[in-house]
């Protein structure tokens, strides 16, 4: 944990609160909950332990999924919902609902193969669609071959690991695989939790990065940060313009490059298969949903001076992460929106 000390004191100073003797005595009465995608749970962890070191401020984050995150947020039972599947206009107006992006990040396919070292397996996306589909059985395969002719691939099994949980992961990857394979849209689809046709399921990204990692023969989906952290075997894929990329936050930036933010009715963006010679083609944002109309004028406020600091503050944390920040020009749009539509008792909230 050194990495913390540094950098709860530089943000401490950024804060202009003093590295000791912090008055918390009002902020510590605060605190609020949130739950969902574990897409983002490394940054948004790391941002609610530093937040509280700095201001006294307990954040509780629970990662359950962007589908339960969703649930949660329209039932009331959390402060914030999180997920990695945005929600429409119609829906979010429906239910009394704001949403924007918090980041950016990819979705990676990882792999345990004997002999197979990080970026070395290369996959189009329709083999990738096949591998999950089960029709692609052995890693010898010659479809696989096709891709990777200097590489000795084991005669092994296939296995398919896969979320169990509903989950935005699973959306932005069965969003990439519908884009990329008609056969997966026939028979798939969208959607945050899936008939799977084969594999085995685990919940979160925690699980799926776990099976993977002791079933030889493996293949999975996760988000970056934990192929990362844990020093898993992620795959190079071919993009949209045919070249093989491999997960980095410069390809991240690229796939986000051309999003259109300003003109995304409640922030709607989907930004797989994205254009562009280094563009990661699984790149996908993580929302963050609040209710418009809150009931206490503290609480709201201080869960926007949170987010707030978020994207003042923790930046360099999310891209030592691999996410791509929200650039500033949509972190201004998203803050406008807050002062236009969250109120409490007709009282503005942020301004």
């Amino acid at each position: 944990m050194k990495k913390l000390t540094w950098f709860v004191i530089s943000c401490l100073l950024l804060a202009g609160i003093p590295a000791s003797g912090c008055d918390s005595s009002q902020s510590t009465r605060i605190s609020f909950t949130g739950a969902g995608a574990s897409f983002p749970y490394p940054i948004y962890s790391y941002w609610a332990y530093i937040y509280e070191e700095v201001t006294g401020v307990e954040i509780n984050y629970q990662a359950i999924g962007s589908g339960g995150g969703i649930s949660v947020i329209k039932g009331g039972q959390v402060d914030f919902g999180a997920s990695d599947k945005p929600l429409e206009i119609d829906e979010l107006d429906e239910d009394g609902l704001i949403q924007f992006p918090m980041l950016i990040g990819g979705v990676v396919p990882v792999v345990n193969v004997p002999g197979i070292g990080p970026g070395e397996l290369r996959l189009s996306g329709d083999t990738l669609a096949r591998l999950f589909l089960g029709e692609i059985t052995n890693w010898s395969d010659q479809e696989i071959l096709v891709f990777n002719t200097e590489m000795e691939l084991p005669d092994l099994d296939v296995t398919v690991v896969h979320r169990a949980d509903g989950s935005g992961t699973t959306w932005i990857f069965s969003n990439y695989l519908d884009k990329v394979s008609s056969v997966w849209g026939n028979r798939v689809g969208v959607g945050k939790s899936l008939d799977w046709p084969v594999g085995l399921g685990a919940n979160k990204n925690e699980g799926v990065a776990q099976n993977v990692m002791t079933v030889p023969g493996s293949i999975g989906y996760v988000e970056y940060a934990y192929a990362h952290e844990n020093d898993m075997t992620y795959c190079a894929l071919q993009n949209r313009n045919g070249r093989f990329v491999t997960p980095t936050i410069e390809s991240f930036k690229a796939a986000a490059a051309n999003a259109d933010w300003g003109n995304a009715p409640g922030y709607y963006m989907v930004l797989v298969d994205q254009p562009g010679d280094e563009s990661w083609p699984i790149t996908g944002a993580s929302f963050i949903l609040i209710e418009k109309d809150q009931d206490d004028y503290d609480k709201a406020r201080g869960m926007l001076e949170f987010f707030d600091w978020c994207f003042t503050h923790g930046q360099d944390r999310a891209i030592e992460l691999d996410y791509v920040p929200i650039p500033e020009n949509v972190v201004e749009m998203i803050e406008n929106t807050w002062a236009d539509e969250i109120t409490v008792g007709g009282e503005v909230v942020w301004e």
